[in-house]
Order: structure tokens, then C-alpha cells, then sequence
């Protein structure tokens, strides 16, 4: 970080994505409070239902305990510092506070693509070898896959960063964004920024585009598998243990890829996919899981009845 301080000319930044006037950003800050505590509240309560009903204690579940865990991190990393700067007149954030977010936005994010990868490996498995389902998806390799991902994300994470601390920012401060983003740090260092933007092009493509077709392959293979299935009841139902993943992935990849295939411009649309991927799936993700899954609808109300 003392390398940093030499370079960078620039003590803060302005976050500018979402400045208003007073009433709109009250306004703003009301919504997003609200989007983040049922965010947390959503996903912790995904989180005990998991972990506390025996019935749950299989590798999918265990996944999607995984995926809660990684939505609150992935929201809290953002949406607190966003709810800051709606409240005040300032809207900075250190250099040093910046590239820490830039850190675990990237990481958390990275990790979830890595999960999602891994759960529609699950899926494919569930699917094509039923019978095979408990010995092949184990504890250790369930373990072993998540481990793997976080690992992964954030060596990922790492290099960019490291790779990212080189970058010079002398004059230009404002940032037309509510966090901090690589692409969006670009048009304001005033150093060569072709070695962290080839840096991030590659590991984009390695690692989201990697996951990405991943989860294709495994998709094409479970639907190749359903059209097998004589009857019309054993088709419906292999779709419906699909449905929730197949919507969590189009929610998270559609605004995520759109958001960094965009031209950097602080544009509306750039900034409706980024709280779309960074502020709203998370909220979403429990909702999707529970709604569409009789067995966690019937764990929630056994646990909001005991509870409260």
C-alpha cells in the first residue's frame, strides 16, 4: 500500500453514481436500507434453515448454504458504503478504501461464478446418475469444490489487484459509479493502464467465461439427459430441481456481463446492471431458492414459527 501512496497524487475519490437532490437521495437511501436488511435477513435466515433441519444436510443444500453466505459478503462489501455517501455531502472513499473494495468486490464476485459452476456440476450429476448421487458428490469433494472456488476467486482477485496498484491518479477524482470498479478507475489514472486492463480482459476470460461455459456444458448434458426420461412427471420434475440455479445464473451472469462488456460511461444502464449483480440478486437469490422449492418453504415457516 506505501508503494501506492507514492504513486497516487489523489488522497480520495468521489463516488458520483447516484448523486441527486436531497429528497431523491433520502429517497434512495430508504430503498437500498431496505433492499440490504432483506438481503441479510433473507440469507441468514436460508442459512440456519440449512444448517439446523438434518433434512437439508445433502450437497445441494450445502451449496446453496454456501451461495447465502457468499450473497451477504458479496452485498455487504458495497451496499454499506453506498448507504454512507446517500446520507452525505462528500461521497469519498480513500484511494486505499477503493482498491480494498475493488479487492472484494472482485473475490466475492469471482467466487460466486465459481460456485454457480459447481452447482450446476451438482445439477448434471443429480440428474444423469441418481443412484451414484451420494457417492460421487461426497463430503470431502463437496468441501474440496468450495474450497477450490474461494481459493480460486481470490488468487484471481490478488493478481489483478497487485497488478492494479501500480496505477498512477493524479488529477481526476470523481468517479461516475456507487463503488469502485476496475473499469471505472481506468479513465482516471494518469499512468499506462494497458497492463491491468489486459490483466483483467484475461482473468475475465479465464475465470467468469471459463464458469460460464461450464455451466453451459453441464446444462446441455442435463438436458440431454431430461429428454431421455420417458415420462412426462420424471421430465417435469428433473426441470424443476434446475429452475432455481438456471434463474440465479441468468440473474448474476445477464447484469454481470452486460455491466463489463459496456463501455465505461456512468451511463443509467451501466448502473442499473451493476446494482443489479451487486445490490439486487443477492435480496433475490433466497427468494428464488425458497419460492420455488416446497421443502425450504415448509423449513422457513417451521423456523419463523419457532422463532418468533
Amino acid at each position: 500500500m506505501s508503494a501506492m501512496r507514492n504513486h497516487s497524487v489523489v488522497p480520495e475519490f468521489v463516488l458520483l453514481g447516484l448523486s441527486a437532490g436531497p429528497q431523491t437521495q433520502a429517497l434512495l437511501f430508504v430503498l437500498f436500507l431496505v433492499i440490504y436488511l432483506l438481503t441479510v435477513m433473507g440469507n441468514l435466515l436460508l442459512l440456519v434453515v440449512v444448517n439446523a433441519d438434518s433434512c437439508f444436510h445433502t450437497p445441494m443444500y450445502f451449496f446453496l448454504g454456501q451461495l447465502s453466505f457468499l450473497d451477504l459478503c458479496h452485498s455487504s462489501v458495497t451496499v454499506p458504503k453506498l448507504l454512507e455517501n446517500l446520507l452525505s455531502e462528500k461521497k469519498t472513499i480513500s484511494v486505499e478504501g477503493c482498491m480494498a473494495q475493488v479487492f472484494l468486490v472482485f473475490a466475492t464476485g469471482g467466487t460466486e461464478s465459481c460456485l454457480l459452476a459447481v452447482m450446476a456440476y451438482d445439477r448434471y450429476v443429480a440428474i444423469s446418475s441418481p443412484l451414484l448421487y451420494g457417492q460421487v458428490m461426497n463430503r470431502q469433494l463437496c468441501a474440496g469444490l468450495v474450497g477450490g472456488s474461494w481459493g480460486l476467486a481470490f488468487l484471481d482477485a490478488l493478481i489483478n489487484i497487485l497488478v492494479a496498484l501500480n496505477l498512477d491518479f493524479c488529477e481526476a477524482e470523481n468517479i461516475h459509479h456507487f463503488s469502485c470498479e476496475l473499469p471505472s478507475l481506468y479513465p482516471l489514472s494518469c499512468s499506462d493502464v494497458s497492463a491491468s486492463f489486459t490483466t483483467l480482459l484475461c482473468s475475465s476470460i479465464l475465470h467468469f467465461f471459463g464458469n460460464f461455459l461450464m455451466i453451459f456444458l453441464s446444462y446441455i448434458c442435463i438436458l440431454s439427459t431430461i429428454l431421455r426420461i420417458s415420462s412426462t412427471t420424471g421430465r417435469s420434475k428433473a426441470f424443476s430441481t434446475c429452475s432455481s440455479h438456471l434463474t440465479a445464473v441468468i440473474f448474476f451472469y445477464g447484469s454481470g456481463l452486460l455491466r463489463y462488456l459496456m463501455p465505461n460511461s456512468g451511463s443509467i444502464q451501466e448502473l442499473i446492471f451493476s446494482l443489479q449483480y451487486s445490490v439486487i440478486t443477492p435480496m433475490l437469490n433466497p427468494l428464488i431458492y425458497s419460492l420455488k422449492n416446497r421443502e425450504v418453504k415448509a423449513a422457513v415457516r417451521r423456523t419463523l414459527r419457532k422463532y418468533f
